[in-house]
């Protein structure tokens, strides 16, 4: 998929993806965004603004209060590819949602996902 495709993608489409994977495995919608919340700086009523405003992945990122600086901490495989390993900064931070939340769906305890 060119990046294009996928920063265009609206993140009011993959946060229900995001809980989704998350609820099948027993956790929950406050679990989710308290992961987004620690990861970008949004707080609840600014992510529900840019859930309504579907606003894309490029301007999700962009627009993120702050991106955690232990992201940097965030390691390993998914969707193929080692996360530590992706050189475009919007992809990586996607990617780091991305591991974050599969994390969460395998069970991981939220203090190691959050890399405290």
């Amino acid at each position: 998929m060119q990046l294009q495709k996928v920063y265009a993608m609206p993140f009011s489409k993959v946060y229900p993806l995001y809980l989704a994977k998350a609820e099948k495995k027993g956790r929950s919608k406050e679990e989710v965004d308290q992961i987004i919340f620690w990861l970008t700086g949004y707080e609840e009523a600014s992510l529900k603004q840019k859930i309504q405003e579907e606003a894309d992945l490029e301007i999700f990122f962009r627009d993120a209060p702050r991106f955690h600086p232990n992201a940097a901490l965030i390691k390993g495989s998914i969707c193929g590819c080692r996360v530590e390993e992706i050189q475009e900064e919007t992809m990586w931070k996607i990617r780091c949602l991305d591991k974050l939340i599969d994390e969460l769906a395998k069970g991981r305890p939220m203090e190691k996902i959050l890399r405290t």
